[in-house]
């Protein structure tokens, strides 16, 4: 193996397929950084071609690794100095949470953790959890704020179950495992909680987060109904630019004072509001404004100071959010021009 130049850091970066995986791959590699990434199916051509386009961007590595196999992962941790853990089981059609989400999380959570206890050179861990982590509760009235003290109701969750109930319990649990698994291998963790992101993206298929998102754009019902629980379940609709989102996780991990929980969230706003601001700025799409008797307001926002006091800016407002993804769809043929 070639001596790789003094001071480069190695960086490995689990679910590599992802939305925010496949970029955090991008950034990390344009940064100087060499990489170590894992897929699934390495031999998957159509699924890892974009991961194939940024091997000219400098050291990236592929390698086969599964979340339920925890030998998986001692090859592509090997030698690292930071581990992103970004992959996550998503099944919201799911007729078995426990089984197809909420276990899997969790172990592969274990399972990335002790790779990184044992591989000996891993300085920091960064984990990507969720908002459906920080904001499910039944607290009524508005105007509540959440930051990284608070936790989502699993009691709720478990014994409601309400529509896609499995996944905010499986990046609860595995988020809360986490902590726990690091603090017993005395292991650097930090978690990044992001909203529903956006934005453009490197993969082949369009990440069901953009399709909820863009939703009242695109005017598929079942999304804009999926859209509306959400609001009602997490109490608002919290939105952020992929980029941002992959920027957070890259200053965290390179902050030395960085530590704990980091909410990465750039707009906080309803189902309405947000139809209202996009009817503005998009008329050629006829967005529907009218939710009559669907509350207005979020209940709740979720709070990114922490990640701003310790100096993160975040590059994208709602505009710029919106105009990416809308130039992205009609690149797609999604949308018409």
């Amino acid at each position: 193996m070639a001596a790789e130049p003094v001071g480069l850091k190695r960086a490995c970066v689990v679910g590599g397929t992802g939305f925010v995986a496949s970029l955090l791959v991008k950034l990390l590699l344009e940064k100087g950084y060499a990489v170590n990434t894992t897929v699934r199916d390495p031999d998957n051509q159509k699924k890892i071609s974009h991961l194939l386009a940024l091997e000219s961007l400098g050291n990236l590595k592929i390698f086969r690794a599964d979340l339920t196999d925890e030998a998986s992962f001692d090859a592509p941790v090997a030698g690292c100095d930071l581990v992103f853990h970004v992959a996550t089981p998503v099944n919201f059609a799911s007729e078995d949470p426990e089984n197809d989400m909420i276990k899997p999380a969790i172990q592969g959570v274990a399972n990335v953790l002790k790779a990184c206890a044992k591989a000996g050179t891993v300085k920091r861990v960064i984990l990507t959890s969720s908002a459906a982590a920080v904001s499910i509760n039944q607290l009524n009235g508005t105007g509540l704020v959440m930051d990284e003290r608070h936790w989502s109701d699993i009691e709720f969750l478990s014994t409601a179950k309400p529509p896609t109930w499995g996944y905010p319990v499986s990046k609860t649990l595995a988020e809360k495992a986490a902590w726990k698994i690091a603090e017993e291998n005395n292991i650097d963790l930090i978690t990044v909680i992001p909203s529903l992101m956006t934005g453009p993206t490197l993969t082949e298929d369009t990440p069901s987060s953009i399709g909820l998102a863009t939703s009242l754009i695109t005017g598929n019902e079942f999304l804009i109904n999926a859209m509306k629980g959400m609001q009602m379940l997490s109490g608002s609709i919290s939105i952020t630019h992929v980029e941002d989102v992959c920027r957070a996780h890259i200053f965290v991990a390179e902050k030395e004072s960085a530590s704990g929980r980091y909410i990465c969230s750039a707009v906080n706003t309803s189902v309405p509001e947000l139809a209202k601001f996009l009817n503005k700025r998009y008329p050629q799409y006829k967005i529907p404004t009218d939710f009559e008797g669907f509350p207005s307001k979020p209940k709740l926002t979720i709070s990114s100071e922490k990640l701003i006091k310790e100096g993160f800016s975040f590059k994208y407002g709602i505009e710029e959010i919106y105009d990416q993804t809308v130039a992205y769809l009609k690149d797609k043929g999604i949308l018409e021009n």
